[in-house]
């Protein structure tokens, strides 16, 4: 899909695309599905303080940097936001993603609430939040055990957090309930179709509009 929906329009800027959840709820998942079905939409790499795990690719699943780098990029307002997960920093570089929306690429970022809020304030107007939901508690456990990526004891405190996270879906545009992961891939592809579709969105609809009014 191209980054204009009637090019004869001309060229507009990307979108930001965020989606969060509680840790296992699925828009790591998701993020990665919708990545694979949309050629104009590209993925904002988060830098993270957190230690690789196996199976993870530097630069491709996360920018893993230490500690003094990253309070360095803070300092330097090289992040659009940032925030401690866990006892882990994480926070999306903004160089890369202001050069994907200035290309009229639509740019995807899977972040917690908390990034949520600073996205927001940076590009206000030119952003959709979608909100996903586990279809239960005892689902969203069995999925943070199976994945096996955390010991019990950090299973434990992201299901303690998990409540509070999921408080937070008001502040969303859309809200998802996971239950099959085809059916949420989905539906975060018809809504990133609808937002590209908004009147405000199409640079130089008015344009267009005003001749075939006059008959051209």
């Amino acid at each position: 899909m191209s980054g204009a929906i009637f090019p004869q329009f001309g060229a507009r800027r990307g979108l930001m695309l965020v989606l969060s959840s509680p840790s296992g709820a699925g828009k790591t998942t998701i993020t990665r599905r919708i990545l694979e079905r949309d050629s104009n939409l590209a993925i904002s790499i988060s830098v993270t303080t957190r230690a690789q795990r196996p199976g993870e690719v530097d630069g491709v699943h996360y920018h893993f940097i230490g500690k003094p780098e990253f309070d360095r990029m803070v300092r330097a307002r090289e992040l659009l936001e940032y925030a401690n997960v866990f006892g882990n920093w994480y926070g999306t570089p903004r160089a890369p993603v202001e050069q994907m929306l200035a290309a009229g690429r639509d740019v995807v970022a899977d972040v917690d609430w908390q990034g949520t809020q600073q996205l927001k304030a940076n590009f206000r107007g030119n952003m959709v939040s979608v909100f996903v939901l586990p279809p239960s508690v005892s689902v969203l456990e069995r999925r943070l055990r199976e994945r096996a990526q955390d010991s019990p004891e950090v299973v434990a405190a992201r299901m303690a957090k998990a409540s509070d996270e999921m408080s937070h879906w008001p502040e969303y545009d859309y809200v998802i309930v996971n239950d099959r992961l085809e059916d949420s891939v989905a539906f975060v592809a018809d809504i990133l179709k609808v937002e590209r579709m908004r009147r405000e969105r199409q640079v130089g609809l008015a344009d267009f509009v005003n001749h075939l009014r006059e008959g051209r």
